[in-house]
């Protein structure tokens, strides 16, 4: 009995683990969680669906009016219908030499649908990301065929318990050096070197065939007289 009663709890405790953490994996993500300062990467904002009666039909992903991205390109998804919206900027962007005074903020796909039990991913290719900052945070809104709005919002602080509908959070991490001697190593030689060094080794090679054939009609010669000598 005492048995009984073990089992019995430890099935309850299971099942409230997973009630308790289930939330956890529905949340809206961006992946990969970190990308290098200063670059360019592809990003992709998985959206499952939390619901088990209705589908979601819409994803609306805010774009930090603080952190401009020069560029964002949007990647078609099969059945969703993509919008991207531009604002001013209050103070414009310097990129190759020209300057932009409008950014990206915010995509929306629609149009499709995640039915229960799925989900599905939306890339964007972004850059150049910031170089000042540690992370970027981008606020969604799921909206469902129920008219069910959840929004992807609150910033999860440090120290703090995780939110109930936390928002997108790309870590920024510090870009890589770049290897000299890997570079060295990619660099195409110099022409004038290689065709001195070419010139020197034909040089050598034709000056020991020489070599050679003198050593040779030497010994050719030496061979001749010694033949004669016997003959005679």
């Amino acid at each position: 009995m005492k048995s009984s009663r073990v089992s019995a709890a430890a099935v309850l405790a299971a099942g409230a683990v997973l009630v308790l953490s289930g939330p956890a994996f529905a949340h809206v993500t961006v992946q990969p969680g970190d990308a290098p300062k200063g670059g360019f990467a592809t990003l992709e904002f998985k959206v499952p669906n939390e619901r088990d009666n209705a589908s979601t039909t819409q994803v609306e992903v805010n774009f930090p009016a603080d952190q401009p991205l020069s560029s964002v390109m949007p990647q078609d998804v099969p059945g969703w219908t993509v919008t991207v919206e531009k604002s001013k900027l209050a103070k414009p962007l310097t990129v190759h030499g020209k300057q932009i005074d409008e950014a990206v903020t915010k995509v929306t796909w629609s149009g499709g649908k995640i039915e229960p039990g799925k989900f599905q991913q939306f890339p964007v290719s972004v850059g150049k990301l910031p170089d000042n900052a540690d992370r970027m945070v981008f606020k969604a809104i799921q909206t469902y065929d129920n008219n069910e709005v959840v929004r992807w919002i609150e910033e999860a602080k440090e120290g703090a318990p995780e939110p109930q509908t936390p928002a997108p959070v790309l870590k920024l991490t510090a870009a890589k050096a770049a290897d000299a001697h890997h570079d060295d190593a990619k660099k195409p030689a110099d022409p004038g070197h290689t065709e001195a060094a070419a010139g020197k080794g034909s040089d050598t090679t034709a000056r020991v065939l020489g070599v050679t054939g003198i050593v040779i009609g030497v010994a050719g010669v030496a061979f001749g007289v010694t033949a004669r000598r016997r003959t005679s």
